[in-house]
């Protein structure tokens, strides 16, 4: 799992200081959520996935770690891109990327600057996978 690490003195984030762990899976859930929500901005790309990748390859390991270095360096820059909470859940958080989907979404009892502060512990349940596929009531969630 690759580490994302951030130390910030910038205004946007709510934790000067973050480590967390994603998934390659979890970073390509990032970029098309950002796709979605910037349609007129070019996004970074990520280090493309190689099919005959090795978690046993120290050099295949650290050559993706750079690329998605450099991915989250470069949407960091964006000012534009950078207001997206999605970015922010994802930096700051220990969400799942269903868990961030909800959250962003406004389906859980918790705001996006709640999950950040509380890095995702200690928060009212998030909405199953069932209550995300029924389409919840409001009042459950809100």
């Amino acid at each position: 799992m690759p580490l994302s690490f951030s130390q910030t003195n910038s205004l946007c984030f709510t934790k000067k200081i973050s480590c967390t762990r994603r998934r390659f899976s979890e970073f390509v859930w990032l970029r098309k959520r950002l796709q979605v929500h910037s349609l007129l901005i070019k996004l970074p790309q990520m280090p493309p996935k190689n099919l005959f990748f090795s978690l046993n390859s120290a050099r295949q390991i650290s050559e993706r770690m750079k690329g998605l270095q450099t991915f989250l360096e470069q949407i960091l820059v964006s000012p534009y891109l950078l207001s997206d909470s999605c970015v922010h859940l994802f930096l700051q958080s220990r969400l799942s990327v269903a868990q961030m989907d909800a959250c962003v979404a406004g389906r859980t009892r918790y705001s996006v600057a709640q999950a950040i502060e509380r890095g995702g512990q200690s928060l009212p349940r998030f909405p199953s996978t069932e209550d995300l596929n029924q389409g919840s009531s409001s009042s459950s969630y809100s």
